[in-house]
């Protein structure tokens, strides 16, 4: 199965964000390039917010470009098999912690913004850091730091805060 094939699985199967799910599909259907950055009109990226539940906190990144704290994400590569596996590599690589999971269920949300460059289409998913996670900074970020869960929206955009907020919901489920 193509990267393409497995990201419209997953978006047909997310059952919330109904009129965003849709436009990811729509732009898949119109777009057979709209999994790679070369899509002019906007593209499928994964993300992943690394939280860790035991302690309270998330892992965000101060990035380079956007001069933004934000969750681990980027975009899709020809090697990346599932959105899933681009959201867990682009954590991994980014926060540089090694063990990360995907909390189970897929997809926590979807989130649709602009970037200097083109659209994001993102696919959002969350990851638990095991216990005694040691964080490295990469050279996409300026910064990483830990954030207790109530700091967040001190530091971060509404769509770091509402990604935090379907994470702690789905980890209450």
């Amino acid at each position: 199965m193509s990267l393409y094939d497995d990201a419209v699985l997953v978006l047909k199967g997310y059952e919330d964000q109904e009129e965003l799910r849709r436009t990811y599909l729509e732009h898949l259907e119109t777009h057979p390039d709209g999994m790679w950055k070369v899509c002019g009109d906007g593209h499928i990226t994964a993300s992943a917010l690394v939280i860790d539940p035991t302690r309270g906190r998330v892992l965000l990144t101060l990035h380079k470009k956007l001069r933004m704290w934000l969750q681990m994400g980027g975009h899709c590569e020809p090697s990346d098999d599932t959105l899933a596996a681009v959201a867990l590599r682009e954590a991994t690589e980014e926060s540089g912690v090694a063990g990360l999971s995907l909390l189970p269920g897929g997809p926590v949300r979807l989130d649709r913004h602009h970037t200097p460059c083109a659209w994001h289409l993102d696919v959002q998913y969350a990851a638990l850091a095991p216990a005694g996670a040691v964080e490295a900074i990469s050279d996409e970020s300026l910064d990483l730091r830990w954030f207790a869960y109530d700091e967040v929206a001190d530091v971060a955009d509404e769509s770091v805060v509402r990604l935090l907020e379907a994470t702690q919901a789905r980890l209450a489920a």
